[in-house]
């Protein structure tokens, strides 16, 4: 069968004729600038974006993976970031971290470490299979995990309040558990995991409790500090042995960039990459990428000190007020319903009267993209500062939508929840 590729290209176009090429592609595009992404892209303010632009423009070229021999000053701005993300977690004076490229790799890494430990402490070899586990709304990121290094995962159920159910999980932990895992929060119901049960239940069974605050861990302590019920999830808890947040969530920071603590530094060098067979030399990393742009370790840094508490602390207030906006729109639609009462801005609703996904269908029709979960069937969003100038129309459509779809004779939709 014939293929109509692209032939390669033969060069000498312009930047302006660049720019308009990529300009005129943008066309399909999603209009996230206006609001109508329900995921992907985080945006507090036009300052902090620039903040976050430029430092990464004025590092793009250097590379991370050299900063130890030739690039000392991304060296000193990723130190600087683990120590405010360390701080930020109460973690103890033996903790340590890595920076990496998003919440998939911290994952990997941490249980990578998790695995060797378990190795370690009990004797188990190559050939025995280790399991995580987790639960059901726990990240995928986790799986992926468990498909590289051939390991189980057990899912365990959650309670009414879409939170693990924490004696279910302690009943799926046995000899070969190299993990457990808690949220914080969990994305499709955007409610934190009761960490300190699971500290607790980590504790007496003598395994692993990694946290995954990839989506809010960089923004969620500032909403308990201005006194909504976000509840702790940090190295407070002695259980908690790991702890993954990504800076390019709700840090507000360019992507690719994401942070994975530890406990203890031992941890850390379990999860390294050291390698010395080839003629090149020893070459050690706290990741699995090698290459990383220096610009997003400058971009975050830039951005943390740009914002700082003061900053996140308002970020937290302006976010919040707008959740509580929108969830009380949703709940005014008759017909709707909130799935969770979030933790922080990630939102998911549905109905017992008709099929939501007819809703997101239509909604689809008017320009809005359509977050999904699918058990229970609901809309999904993970809500930025994007979505508070679009509130209002996006209500006020939700609203037509429902009535589209409680006048018309459709039942049943084929739409499938994608991530």
């Amino acid at each position: 069968m014939t293929q109509n590729r692209k032939p390669y290209p033969a060069g000498g176009r312009s930047w302006d004729d660049l720019k308009q090429d990529m300009i005129a592609r943008t066309a399909d595009d999603v209009n996230w600038r206006g609001g109508r992404t329900p995921l992907y892209v985080f945006y507090n303010d036009e300052a902090t974006y620039e903040v976050g632009r430029k430092a990464y423009f004025e590092f793009f070229s250097e590379n991370a993976l050299g900063q130890k021999r030739a690039f000392k000053s991304i060296q000193s701005m990723e130190l600087d970031v683990l120590d405010y993300g360390m701080d930020l977690f109460n973690a103890p004076a033996s903790a340590t971290g890595a920076f990496t490229t998003g919440g998939s790799e911290s994952i990997f890494v941490a249980m990578k470490s998790a695995r060797d430990a378990h190795r370690a402490k009990t004797g188990a070899t190559r050939g025995d299979i280790l399991n995580i586990v987790m639960p059901d709304s726990a990240h995928p990121a986790f799986d992926k995990a468990a498909a590289a290094m051939d390991l189980d995962i057990r899912r365990a159920p959650l309670r009414s309040d879409k939170r693990v159910d924490t004696q279910a999980l302690k009943t799926m932990i046995d000899d070969h558990t190299m993990s457990i895992v808690g949220s914080a929060p969990c994305f499709p119901h955007g409610v934190v995991d009761p960490i300190q049960e699971l500290s607790d239940i980590a504790q007496d069974a003598e395994v692993w409790l990694h946290v995954d605050a990839c989506v809010g861990g960089w923004l969620a302590p500032f909403f308990t500090r201005i006194g909504r019920s976000t509840p702790h999830f940090d190295f407070r808890f002695a259980g908690v042995r790991s702890l993954s947040a990504d800076l390019h969530k709700f840090g507000f920071c360019p992507k690719a960039a994401s942070t994975v603590f530890f406990r203890h530094e031992q941890d850390l060098t379990r999860s390294r990459f050291r390698h010395d067979a080839w003629p090149s030399g020893v070459i050690d990393t706290a990741t699995l990428a090698g290459t990383r742009t220096g610009g997003s370790v400058a971009s975050a840094w830039a951005v943390l000190n740009h914002l700082g508490e003061t900053g996140y602390t308002e970020a937290a207030r302006n976010l919040a007020k707008m959740t509580d906006g929108y969830v009380e729109g949703i709940c005014a639609i008759d017909g709707l319903k909130m799935h969770s009462d979030p933790d922080l801005t990630l939102i998911n609703f549905g109905s017992d009267e008709f099929d939501i996904y007819l809703v997101a269908e239509q909604m689809t029709h008017r320009g809005w993209l359509a977050g999904l979960t699918s058990r229970p069937k609901g809309m999904h969003a993970m809500m930025s500062m994007l979505h508070e100038p679009s509130r209002a129309e996006f209500l006020s459509d939700l609203m037509e939508c429902v009535e589209t779809v409680r006048s018309g004779t459709e039942t049943q939709s084929e739409l499938k929840a994608v991530y």
